[in-house]
């Protein structure tokens, strides 16, 4: 089986979106497929992982021609808003434009039962289920990373993360106000910046967070991130899956997440916190370290189903369904 995987705009987009494409052509080498990453009418499926103009162009002419089309569905409306500057302008015309790209796929590929729900309001263009998945090898070794990365950013444990773009969505209010009430913890959150793209009120945030709160920027390896911290805190308002909090739980950190719908499949309790709240006394709950071990252990079993090669199989089946 020959495949066309596109992503439209692959040279700037970063981040989960990125990562995830990173994931399923991974996936697909795994399972043997052969995969060309430029559009082409030629293939046996034209799989989209962006719905620009491009793709768009070219998901109409694969319709006309027979070729079966698969679109991710990695971007929504809800998710737009609050990431960078202009983005809460454009949230609103956003969903009417997906509502029509999304409704020119065969099928949809959703990273979670939450964004199928979502995208069920969009279009009755049939949907399938499978995450964005977790990559287990470039995880590897990445405790011995941990005095490096303490040192560099001044962190002590038990050092309270995070890992991804620095977005006010993903909680960011949340996360300098709980630093500034809990000042004897360090917080850290690993990944870029990127200022001039944020809007006014996010950068005030940033550069009012108190002195125990630390924002490294683009971090050369990932995996320094996983090796610093030792409570993983994601109190993000909107998440389609969230591949960092999967990364966190497989390498077996304890997870604090705000209660909302996409974190469903976790347990509070068991493999997580959760927290509707101030996140304070969950925090506080963790600096136990038996609790932080048995939650992250938790956690990494959880995990467990989400690697890539548990993955692999059901966008082959996909593949071979629409084919």
């Amino acid at each position: 089986m020959n495949v066309s995987h596109y992503f439209e705009f692959e040279d700037v987009v970063t981040g989960g979106i990125r990562e995830s494409v990173r994931h399923q052509r991974k996936m697909l080498r795994q399972v043997g497929i052969d995969a060309t990453t430029t559009p082409s009418l030629g293939s046996d499926v034209l799989h989209l992982n962006l719905m620009g103009p491009r793709s768009v162009w070219y998901a109409r002419r694969a319709r006309a021609r027979g070729v079966p089309v698969i679109a991710h569905t990695h971007v929504t409306a809800e998710d737009f808003g609050d990431s960078f500057r202009f983005t809460n302008a454009l949230a609103r015309p956003l969903e009417p434009y997906l509502r029509w790209a999304y409704g020119l796929a065969d099928a949809l590929v959703c990273p979670s039962e939450y964004n199928r729900r979502l995208i069920r309001r969009y279009t009755d263009t049939p949907t399938t289920v499978i995450s964005n998945g977790v990559d287990r090898e470039k995880l590897e070794g990445f405790e011995a990373l941990e005095s490096e990365y303490r040192e560099r950013y001044d962190l002590s444990a038990p050092t309270v993360f995070a890992v991804g773009h620095v977005l006010k969505r993903k909680g960011l209010e949340s996360f300098i106000e709980t630093a500034r009430r809990m000042p004897e913890l360090d917080f850290a959150w690993f990944g870029p910046l990127d200022l001039s793209l944020k809007g006014r009120s996010t950068t005030k945030l940033i550069e009012n967070s108190p002195e125990n709160c630390t924002f490294t920027g683009f971090v050369d390896d990932i995996r320094g991130a996983y090796a610093a911290g030792d409570v993983f805190f994601f109190p993000t308002r909107e998440e389609n899956e969230g591949i960092a909090l999967l990364e966190a739980m497989t390498t077996g950190h304890p997870a604090v997440v705000r209660d909302i719908e996409t974190f469903s499949w976790l347990t509070d309790g068991h493999d997580c916190l959760k927290s509707s709240g101030s996140f304070v006394d969950e925090l506080e709950s963790l600096k136990d370290p038996e609790r932080r071990e048995r939650l992250g252990a938790n956690a990494a079993r959880t995990s467990e189903r989400f690697a890539l090669s548990n993955t692999a199989g059901e966008l082959h089946t996909l593949y071979e369904e629409v084919v």
